[in-house]
């Protein structure tokens, strides 16, 4: 059984850091995508940041390019995003997800299991 499980979520002041991990098990990162999504209540879910499997290639959204950066670590099964110079328009509930592979705009395609999510709150 495959599960996501993110931390790293906290409150921070504009122009602050943080930097979330998503810690996986039953997958291999060779094999699939993984990545970073954002929901705000009332809002969709948008695309923040993956990475392929076997390419490692990445995408970031517009939003967050230059100031985001997704790695893993494929001895801790585990994915990062750190995010730096953080804005109040970056709060949300950040989610990891794990699918077939990382595409521009749309991030991650085919995902399949998603973590629970770790809140982002950045205060003005």
């Amino acid at each position: 059984e495959v599960e996501l499980v993110e931390s790293g979520g906290g409150l921070v002041q504009t122009g602050g850091s943080l930097r979330l991990s998503c810690a996986a098990a039953g997958l291999s990162f060779d094999d699939h995508a993984m990545g970073w999504f954002r929901q705000v209540p009332g809002e969709e879910r948008e695309a923040v940041s993956c990475i392929g499997g076997r390419d490692r290639a990445t995408f970031y959204d517009d939003s967050v390019k230059g100031r985001f950066t997704i790695s893993s670590d494929n001895a801790k099964n585990t994915i990062y995003l750190q995010m730096d110079k953080l804005v109040p328009e970056d709060t949300a509930v950040y989610i990891c997800a794990s699918g077939d592979i990382c595409l521009p705009i749309v991030g991650v395609i085919g995902a399949r299991t998603w973590g629970q999510g770790t809140q982002v709150t950045v205060s003005p």
